[in-house]
């Protein structure tokens, strides 16, 4: 049950952090976006430092099973794993310009 539980408030947590809230956060009025995008990155950088570092708390002293440690540092894992591509996109290391380009040579084509 622990670990129905660690794996559902995770999952819920990510879809938090990647659609809700940027869906949140995305402000329009007309044409213009009046939310900064600053602020989401921002937002979205912190959740992402949070969960981790919970999921890192929750394996070290939140659970004594081996099987929810384990689950903890694989959701803290998958935490930092996101939290490093999302800081390498923010300082210009990676970009997603070959999706872009793929995209729009689909979107041509069909």
């Amino acid at each position: 049950m622990q670990r129905f539980l660690i794996t559902t408030a995770n999952c819920a947590l990510l879809v938090l952090l990647l659609i809700g809230l940027p869906a949140a956060t995305h402000a329009r009025l007309g044409d213009w976006q009046i939310s900064s995008a600053v602020t989401v990155r921002q937002l979205l950088f912190g959740g992402l430092a949070i969960a981790a570092a919970g999921n890192v708390l929750a394996a070290l002293f939140g659970f004594k099973g081996r099987k929810e440690r384990k689950l903890c540092w694989w959701w803290a894992a998958i935490f930092g794993v996101l939290l490093l591509a999302d800081g390498m996109f923010l300082r210009g290391w990676i970009n997603f310009g070959w999706l872009q380009n793929a995209l729009r040579w689909l979107q041509k084509h069909l």
